[in-house]
């Protein structure tokens, strides 16, 4: 396995002003914080909490499948 692995994080702003983040490739994991930056380390340390459990229960840890990220456009007319 290698040293570190990169995973896709979405983070989202929710309605009352603060930023909430999942990762596809990790079901359940999630995080929230005040502003994004501390959402984004909320979740560094949820990823290192969930693969310690995995671990632990003896599951293996997902390899990363999302390799990039997109923001598009749509017409809503």
């Amino acid at each position: 396995m290698d040293a570190s692995l990169r995973y896709l994080v979405v983070v989202e702003l929710v309605g009352d002003g603060t930023y909430s983040s999942w990762a596809p490739d990790l079901p359940g994991c999630v995080a929230t914080g005040e502003t994004r930056q501390e959402c984004e380390e909320n979740m560094c340390d949820a990823i290192a909490l969930h693969m310690a459990g995995l671990r632990d229960d003896g599951t293996p840890i997902p390899r990363p499948t999302a390799v990039a990220s997109a923001t598009v456009e749509v017409d809503v007319d």
